[in-house]
């Protein structure tokens, strides 16, 4: 089976001069290689079929057999490195907690272990009738979450 290290030193390669960068790289039984890229603006088909070629002629299919697939992060999957995080600043994102809470806010801001998320909520202060919205900015790590999308909405 071909070592996923080897993968991700050829992909770094492949994307060294590029604005583009690792989202994830997977090795399946049977060779099957995933790997998934990103950069600021999105990435085109003709990225992807760039580093294609180029991860291709650093395997030799005469020695070990593989099927590969190049791709861009979804917009609607997870975020799994910093790199997405920072890219989504200032974009509404959903939130799900280990402990369960769903979170709808603007990612403020982020740094390598840590993400604020800013949220709008509604509150009655002392003395009114009504409800304001007021914005509460929410410190989270990233090991107290299970994922964090890109949130979708049409208006």
């Amino acid at each position: 089976m071909i070592e996923k290290s080897i993968i991700q030193e050829i992909v770094a390669e492949g994307l060294r001069d590029s604005d583009c960068f690792v989202v994830d790289v997977m090795v399946h039984p049977g060779n099957n290689i995933v790997v998934e890229i990103d950069n600021e603006e999105g990435v085109d088909i003709e990225r992807c079929e760039k580093l294609h070629r180029f991860i291709e002629s650093k395997l030799d299919r005469d020695v070990e057999d593989y099927e590969l697939e190049v791709g861009s992060a979804g917009i609607t999957s997870p975020f799994k490195v910093v790199a997405q995080y920072r890219k989504n600043i200032g974009n509404e994102v959903e939130v799900l907690t280990r402990d369960g809470r769903k979170l709808t806010g603007v990612l403020k801001d982020c740094d390598e272990l840590s993400f604020t998320l800013t949220i709008t909520k509604k509150v009655k202060p002392e003395g009114s009738k009504r409800k304001i919205e007021v914005e509460e900015d929410i410190p989270l790590t990233y090991e107290e979450i299970k994922y964090t999308k890109y949130l979708i909405r049409f208006k």
